[in-house]
């Protein structure tokens, strides 16, 4: 399995398949490599580079889990890039991943030629904040894989109406593990100390700025129309400051698109194919 080491001596997994322009996928929060699983096979023209990162997935736990931050998995993502050996790329961000890709825009410019974010923004609404909160770092109730499917198509039908109960264990395979003794995170469970100690150290910055960071790139917005993250009033400001913003709502879902719907797929080529 490919690992590579940053900087500061962690070992990263990462998955890198397909010739043709470099495309960094960059997970949610508590995800890792195979949350573009359901995307993969709509980008077969591309060279799709995936990462876990610390602490997520196949990659190592970090010792200080204050570590566990946006700053940090960004330079992380530049290791990555020398690592490979790569002098720009564009990068999709699903959630945190669109955070950090928010990041790069303001340190390392240079090496982006487009960006996409999936269902992220500069401003992150707080009940989806509370949500996310309710589940970091806590073992699940559900003791097995099918049990955690049940699980996540009832919480989530409202969000997304309509999905069958296989793409929910495909999604529990991602983000669990099943073991003798339940369900396992496939995470570091201190990710949520982090989050907490972030949170009392002070309000969140703006985030604006790191938004038109981004307006030298191609740049592309896909919000699920149900999300809880991303607004319709910030992607609306976000066309606002930015007229050029390719951007689409995809229906019937909520935080985040699985990205294989055809609304997310021609906001993806849209950038990728803008000049």
């Amino acid at each position: 399995m490919p690992h590579f080491t940053t900087s500061d001596g962690k070992r990263l997994y990462y998955e890198d398949r397909g010739e043709g322009r470099p495309l960094i996928c960059l997970a949610g929060l508590t995800r890792n490599c195979r949350d573009f699983s359901f995307l993969a096979p709509h980008l077969d023209e591309l060279r799709m580079i995936a990462m876990d990162y610390r602490g997520r997935g196949r990659s190592d736990h970090d010792p200080d889990f204050t570590n566990y931050n946006i700053v940090q998995e960004s330079r992380d993502v530049i290791d990555l890039i020398d690592h490979l050996e790569l002098d720009r790329v564009a990068v999709l961000g699903t959630s945190r991943g669109g955070l950090i890709a928010m990041t790069l825009a303001t340190s390392d410019a240079e090496r982006l030629d487009a960006v996409i974010l999936n269902d992220i923004g500069p401003v992150v609404a707080p009940g989806g904040l509370e949500r996310i909160m309710g589940y970091v770092g806590l073992p699940p109730a559900a003791r097995t894989l099918d049990e955690m499917a049940e699980t996540l198509k009832a919480a989530m039908e409202e969000e997304f109406p309509g999905v069958p109960l296989e793409r929910w264990r495909e999604q529990a395979s991602f983000q669990f593990e099943e073991t003798a003794d339940g369900l396992a995170l496939r995470y570091d469970a201190r990710l949520r100390d982090a989050l907490l100690a972030q949170a009392e150290a002070g309000p969140a910055p703006d985030l604006w700025p790191l938004f038109e960071a981004l307006s030298p790139l191609p740049t592309g917005v896909i919000r699920g129309a149900n999300s809880d993250l991303l607004t319709a009033e910030t992607l609306a400001e976000m066309q606002a400051r930015r007229p050029s913003l390719i951007a689409a709502e995809v229906p019937a879902r909520g935080h985040v698109p699985f990205l294989d719907e055809p609304e997310a797929l021609d906001v993806i080529r849209r950038v990728l194919d803008a000049p």
